[in-house]
């Protein structure tokens, strides 16, 4: 059995529609992943929207869907309220926390229905929205074993990994991995920058890892704390962990599609200097990945 991976928003902080954006996409951050019959949604940005209408295309059966938030920053949850299928009474859909008892982000969810903020109450979503819980960071649903590690993004972060099958996914978005000194510290005996150990092993062998690339090096040394990393450094990474395949994620509002290419060029000419094997591609909307 194989997952199926789909990216319905791959933007980051802001969507950006127009004629600038229009290939790798302008909604942002959702990714939808599947095993079987159990469907994981990684973020709910603006992307959902799309997906939401994707979803009811599909089918007329009931849906259970599990959502994990990597955080809860306005560009991750803003578009759940426009999530058509949590309209329906028949579908069921599992809001997780990272621990038992830690309902803050079904609490954030509801919170951002308010009249204040939404003319919707979250009392019309009329499927069933249940509050539930990781294990110590971990647990098996269905065949999936998902595992989480901490991020370095400002309020914090949740990292998530989806193994099954023999197959593993994961999903290292809003993280930035330090340029130390100005510029990242390479390995002597590699040339590829120091990354943190936790988040090597944490990605160790992936077959596919969706990681925050949302700066080039210049970008990055002029907003350092900002919670973001260069795509070169997320190579690294990936170098590092031996990755199969790495998906350039979180792109920054201000990139058009041929700044996004410039920089995957530039991450592929690093992968060839340091005689990677990894390949690197840029999310964009709608792409569809079996894995």
């Amino acid at each position: 059995m194989d997952f199926y991976v789909q990216f319905w928003g791959t933007r980051g902080s802001i969507p950006t529609p127009g004629m600038r954006t229009r290939r790798y996409g302008g909604n942002t951050s959702c990714v939808e992943i599947r095993f079987g019959q159990e469907l994981f949604i990684c973020d709910a940005g603006s992307g959902i929207r799309d997906l939401g209408v994707n979803l009811l295309e599909r089918t007329d059966a009931p849906i259970t869907a599990h959502f994990l938030f990597s955080h809860a920053h306005w560009d991750h949850i803003q578009g759940f309220p426009f999530f058509e299928p949590a309209y329906f009474s028949q579908n069921l859909f599992y809001i997780y926390g990272s621990t038992v008892g830690d309902d803050r982000f079904y609490r954030l969810l509801s919170g951002q229905m308010r009249s204040d903020y939404f003319p919707v109450a979250f009392s019309a979503l009329k499927a069933e929205i249940a509050a539930a819980y990781l294990d110590n960071g971990g647990r098996t649903i269905g065949q999936v074993q998902i595992g989480t590690v901490p991020l370095n993004h400002p309020g914090g972060c949740i990292g998530y990994s989806f193994f099954a099958g023999g197959k593993r996914i994961v999903y290292l978005t809003d993280n930035e991995i330090p340029l130390p000194d100005g510029l990242a510290s390479p390995n002597p005996a590699t040339g590829r920058r120091a990354v943190p150990a936790a988040l090597v092993e944490f990605v160790r062998d992936a077959d596919l890892l969706i990681a925050d690339g949302q700066f080039t090096d210049a970008e990055h040394l002029a907003r350092p704390g900002w919670g973001h990393s260069s795509c070169l450094t997320a190579v690294d990474l990936a170098l590092h962990g031996g990755v199969k395949q790495l998906a350039l994620f979180h792109h920054d509002p201000g990139h058009s599609d041929a700044d996004v290419d410039f920089m995957l060029h530039d991450c592929s000419e690093r992968v060839a200097k340091l005689d990677g094997n990894v390949k690197v591609f840029a999310a964009r909307e709608r792409m569809e990945l079996k894995i």
